[in-house]
């Protein structure tokens, strides 16, 4: 019996065949249910739903849904953090679901407008920190698919639906994303509004998304992305940056293989590579991270946890009890630091004449069980300094895993960045 549960599902191609009349609303639907009813009660991408439910209300919203829409067609999962209506919003925690109640957020409003379906909400780690839910890795359901966005990105990597919203605070899309073998998508700090979502550190909360197919990033990040520019197209192939030094050297001696045989692969291909000394000081910004998003995640459940503490697991009370403890001149200086790491990541892109930052996305292939994420290092200094990410599959392991490549732009440059990559997708790296 196979161990892989993973099935293709491309965003723009849907869309293609249904304004050329090759498909229609009604056939992706019963496809995508197709796909949850036989693998969903393994992978356990999404929070329980009796599934001819699912079904019958996603039919049921088909049938208001037009053919002229951006979206039409378009099947999205939501990560169990974004309030959705008509849906319980648990943040993956036994806290009791009223708590949570309030306005849809707005990035899952924009989606239904333009005329996407909501397949259901997918499991998140508590509170989108490290306790795991019970989802499986669809490309080998013994490892785990990463967090805290876990169903999020098992679901679009089993065909359950093309896009998922997750978030990222640490390495909640970019990890998941590699472990997956998919594309995660997280934009600039600020470019999608996070309003509707439960927190975990205001400062450092990304929304983002996962999909399989590179041009349906562009095309859900035209629907989502405040002020989007979906014209921008560059003649070049861009210059990159490897962040040579200690933040490199923690990945393990399978991923930097994998690194290396890609870069020369780009090399090869007639890319210009630069190596850049960057994050010398490595632990000092982990440090610096999480003294903020401790704070702040603390402030954010102060009164659920002094209500409701025995509810909350081991990781999450953990961090919430160190985030008490800290001074709030501390998160000042925390919040200070990630405008000076991003204005000094720009200025070496700047100086160095290069366009992206290239790195792996993991320290590792996806560990095996899951009662572990992984390590998010690799994620973290792109995150707390509020710059693009995209992450997009590489080779395999000698154990059929997938590995990532991170990419990373200019602030608030997401579509050039976007279009770079599409043309090193374009490539097969």
């Amino acid at each position: 019996m196979s161990n892989n549960y993973t099935k293709k599902i491309s965003l723009s191609e849907d869309i293609k065949n249904i304004k050329n009349n090759t498909t229609d609303i009604y056939n992706i639907i019963n496809k995508v249910c197709k796909n949850i009813e036989e693998a969903d009660p393994i992978v356990k991408a999404f929070e329980n739903e009796v599934e001819d439910s699912k079904k019958i209300r996603l039919l049921n919203d088909a049938y208001y849904s037009s053919k002229n829409d951006e979206l039409h067609g378009v099947i999205v999962g939501v990560k169990d953090i974004f309030r959705v209506d008509g849906f319980p919003t648990k943040a993956g925690s036994s806290l009791p679901p009223e708590l949570f109640e309030g306005q849809e957020a707005s990035s899952v409003t924009k989606l239904k407008k333009a005329g996407a379906l909501i397949a259901g909400k997918t499991v998140t780690t508590e509170f989108a920190y490290f306790e795991p839910g019970q989802t499986r890795n669809p490309v080998n359901i013994n490892h785990t698919p990463g967090g805290s966005s876990s169903g999020s990105a098992a679901a679009v990597a089993a065909g359950f639906c093309h896009v998922a919203l997750g978030t990222q605070t640490i390495g909640s899309i970019s990890r998941p994303a590699s472990f997956c073998g998919i594309i995660g998508y997280k934009p600039s700090y600020g470019r999608i509004s996070t309003d509707g979502v439960i927190p975990f550190s205001p400062s450092a909360d990304h929304v983002g998304f996962f999909t399989q197919d590179i041009e349906g990033i562009g095309i859900i990040a035209n629907v989502l992305c405040d002020n989007w520019n979906k014209n921008i197209k560059t003649s070049k192939l861009p210059v990159l940056g490897v962040p040579d030094g200690n933040y490199m050297y923690r990945a393990d001696n399978t991923v930097l293989e994998n690194f290396e045989f890609n870069i020369q692969k780009l090399q090869d291909k007639g890319f210009i590579i630069k190596r850049i000394k960057t994050f010398e000081n490595i632990e000092d910004i982990n440090r610096i991270h999480k003294l903020m998003v401790s704070a702040e995640i603390a402030e954010v459940h102060k009164n659920w946890f002094k209500k409701h503490r025995k509810l909350y697991r081991f990781h999450t009370k953990e961090i919430i009890e160190y985030g008490q403890k800290i001074d709030k001149s501390d998160v000042k200086k925390a919040i200070k630091g990630q405008l000076e790491l991003r204005k000094k990541l720009q200025n070496l892109m700047s100086k160095q004449k290069f366009d992206l930052w290239i790195s792996p996305s993991t320290l590792t292939e996806a560990p095996i069980g899951i009662e572990t994420t992984g390590n998010p290092f690799m994620n973290l200094p792109w995150t707390y300094s509020g710059l693009p990410t995209i992450t997009i599959p590489s080779e395999k392991t000698t154990n059929q895993l997938p590995l990532g490549l991170q990419f990373t732009g200019f602030f608030n440059e997401d579509e050039k960045m976007l279009d770079f990559v599409g043309r090193i997708k374009g490539i097969e790296v």
